[in-house]
């Protein structure tokens, strides 16, 4: 997700309060490809396909770290299982970081960032979230249409098969998780999910709508 694009649409959600058990979140799957298994010199990959890969694996730990808050909140299981499936996708992009001897920009501390900008945005999303059940479940759908966005950019300034692989792998999950995001909130408000970031029409094809 680029932050100052999440920054613009982190609006205040609707307020809103619910007993129900909300619907369970689909598992990663199949959702991390193999990555390389030898050094590969950092001369291979140009500047942008350095930044993306550096910029996913903090994304990544962004989107564990705000849903293991929410589960913290609200003990739901759908904020159980998917920070697991984000916990793999961080893996699989260390694994591209590692191969092309870059160094790790994430910190071992949840919700913690080196970048000022993702700490601001942590901290605002999981202020958010913490108003109810139903910003909680939109805060996880914001996050995942960012990064189905941004996942999409990316792969347009790469054609390395190694990164295109994990990059696939990763949208596929982020749409599934959007999936059970949108199912969640809709089970809990009883209104249809509109799209926060991407266009409705991409929305409704990925909840195949």
């Amino acid at each position: 997700m680029t932050k100052k694009t999440l920054f613009q649409f982190i609006v205040c959600g609707v307020i809103g309060s619910g007993l129900q058990e909300p619907v369970l979140a689909d598992g990663c799957g199949n959702c991390c490809a193999a990555v390389p298994t030898t050094l590969v010199s950092t001369n291979a990959l140009t500047d942008a396909e350095v930044t993306d890969v550096m910029l996913m694996r903090e994304e990544e730990k962004l989107a564990r770290d705000v849903y293991n808050a929410m589960h913290e909140l609200y003990e739901l299981r759908v904020f159980s299982n998917i920070p697991r499936s984000e916990q793999r996708h961080m893996d699989a992009v260390l694994g591209l970081l590692r191969a092309y001897g870059l160094d790790d920009p994430a910190r071992k501390e949840p919700g913690k960032f080196e970048n000022t900008e993702l700490q601001q945005l942590y901290d605002d999303l999981v202020l958010r979230g913490a108003k109810s059940r139903q910003d909680a479940f939109l805060v996880g759908a914001l996050i995942e249409e960012v990064d189905i966005e941004d996942l999409v950019e990316a792969m347009k300034r790469t054609d390395r098969e190694d990164i295109l692989s994990v990059y696939d792998n990763l949208l596929g999950g982020s749409k599934r998780h959007l999936n059970a995001f949108v199912r969640n909130y809709e089970a809990l408000s009883g209104e249809t999910y509109q799209a926060q970031k991407i266009p409705q029409k991409e929305v409704d094809a990925i909840l195949g709508r």
